[in-house]
């Protein structure tokens, strides 16, 4: 498990204001899937646990392996044979876990991530790539056929391809996708105050199948990963899990559409 981390300089936010702020690595108590994404003075907040990091071997595996779903099992301190899940990515691996486990893990504990899913492919729609994709949320989600022949999903919101920020080029396997929602009266205006880690989102016009870009007509599913972000550019963060054209996806817009209900997180 991580150690909290602090950069060595002032960030500018978008207001041009230097700021310090809290933000990733170590262990969040108070911020876990389910809570507002914009209620907090954190630059990319990551909530739960950051686990491991986007460094050299065998961190670099841990990133790319994992996937949102699959199991977590505490090897070490306190917590010791306490469980909890992936449930996104960022410079780490998050990990959400029982409040009671939270409160007992610290820095340098040691996890074991039971990674499975890169790799899953829906043999019916070849044209729809998974990435991040753990089995457990084939049911978690759910994913559904409807009678078209189009993948069936709630999504909490839909973002335009204007909002796109920081990630993009990126390796849609790895880390996220910034949605650039720097500023308050944007949020307010757009509608996204509702926005809690953990909500399925559809980001429209973005093929991410083989990284990250703009295609019109196409469409990507994510998870929001990380909590608000500050810096122009960056934002509020979301691991891809699924990208094919936007014909393939029966979209239905359901606010409560979040991750920790289908995967049974405790509150």
């Amino acid at each position: 498990m991580s150690h909290p981390s602090l950069a060595d300089s002032w960030s500018v936010d978008d207001h041009g204001r230097p700021v310090i702020l809290p933000g990733m690595a170590g262990v969040c108590y108070d911020v876990r899937v389910g809570s507002p994404v914009f209620s907090w003075a954190a630059d990319h907040l990551e909530a739960g646990v950051s686990a491991g990091g986007a460094g050299p071997p065998p961190d670099a595996a841990l990133q790319f392996l994992a996937c949102v779903g699959n199991p977590v099992r505490v090897l070490t301190g306190p917590a010791a044979g306490g469980t909890g899940t992936v449930v996104g990515k960022h410079a780490f691996v998050l990990c959400d876990f029982p409040q009671e486990t939270l409160d007992l893990l610290g820095p340098g504990d040691r996890l074991l991530v039971r990674a499975a899913g890169q790799g899953l492919a829906l043999l019916d729609h070849p044209d729809v790539a998974m990435r991040s994709f753990g089995p457990e949320l084939l049911d978690g989600l759910p994913v559904r056929v409807d009678g078209d022949g189009r993948l069936a999903i709630s999504v909490a919101a839909e973002i335009p391809a204007y909002l796109m920020g920081a990630g993009i080029g990126m390796s849609s396997e790895w880390a996220n996708c910034d949605v650039m929602l720097t500023r308050a009266e944007t949020v307010a205006e757009l509608g996204y105050g509702h926005l809690r880690i953990g909500d399925v989102v559809a980001m429209v016009d973005q093929d991410h199948r083989w990284g990250r870009g703009h295609r019109s007509g196409w469409c990507a599913i994510g998870i929001v990963a990380h909590g608000i972000g500050v810096i122009p550019g960056h934002g509020t963060g979301v691991i891809t899990i699924m990208s094919g054209p936007a014909e393939r996806f029966a979209l239905a817009v359901d606010r409560d559409a979040n991750i920790g209900t289908g995967l049974g997180l405790p509150a």
